[in-house]
């Protein structure tokens, strides 16, 4: 089947533009909240702390706030770029066009995924002016952060379909998102907590996205990196197969 290249860039082009308009909400504001952790966390309280598995706190505690960002944000803008279409009727226009699933995903998960990488990319840079930190793998960093990226991003995209208001896009990145991340090492080495609870944690499946981030940053982690990067790749496929079914269904798009 032919794909539409240009019907993928004109939806990538209109979201990344959306974004831009919306620059303070969608970028500005989640890199002030996670300076103010830089800062609480970062130099003040990890300049008393020890090292985690021989890396400096400050530096420890960097890819589990980057991931609770991207998680956030990601999730958030895909499922607000769908919704709206559906919220304004616009979305016909889009299901009548020559339009496919790969040409609609690609677009608008296109540029849910591209936000967050900006989003990477300026918390990183923003981490520099508190934390001393390097990166020892710095091509499965990036890796890592597109994958999870692109797979919120369908998440978010699946989300968006799902809700049927403004309230419930937020329920699940505010009240299940967040939460998880921050009980997922995000301060912590899972490997630290007494049993059973270090078992527990291990339920929380973003403690595996974090401690594959952690390893492409140090070295280290709490998970076999393969066993990271596998649990991703498996939950990118599964959003693919379910917003499949959405489209050939019609699951909520006309309703």
């Amino acid at each position: 089947m032919h794909f539409n290249f240009r019907s993928a860039y004109a939806i990538y082009r209109r979201e990344m533009a959306r974004a831009f308009r919306t620059a303070f909400q969608s970028i500005l504001a989640p890199v002030l909240t996670t300076s103010l952790y830089f800062v609480v966390f970062g130099s003040v309280i990890g300049a008393r702390m020890e090292p985690v598995a021989g890396v400096p706190y400050g530096a420890f505690i960097i890819p589990g706030l980057l991931m609770l960002t991207l998680l956030g944000e990601t999730t958030s803008n895909a499922s607000f770029g769908i919704y709206m279409p559906r919220f304004t009727g616009t979305i016909y226009e889009l299901l009548s066009a020559p339009v496919g699933v790969a040409e609609t995903l690609t677009g608008f998960v296109g540029a849910a995924a591209t936000k967050g990488l900006i989003l990477a990319a300026i918390i990183l840079g923003t981490a520099t002016l508190f934390v001393d930190y390097q990166i020892k793998y710095p091509l499965l960093a990036v890796v890592y952060i597109m994958l999870v990226a692109a797979s919120f991003a369908l998440f978010g995209f699946i989300l968006g379909i799902w809700a049927d208001s403004f309230e419930k896009l937020g329920i699940i990145p505010v009240l299940i998102l967040t939460p998880l991340t921050f009980l997922g090492g995000t301060f912590y080495s899972i490997r630290d907590l007494p049993a059973p609870w270090d078992a527990v944690a291990l339920a929380n499946p973003i403690a595996f996205l974090v401690s594959g981030l952690r390893y492409s940053f140090y070295g280290t982690s709490d998970v076999p990196i393969a066993v990271s990067l596998g649990l991703t790749l498996g939950f990118l496929a599964a959003c693919v197969i379910v917003i499949t079914i959405i489209f050939r269904t019609g699951w909520r798009l006309r309703e």
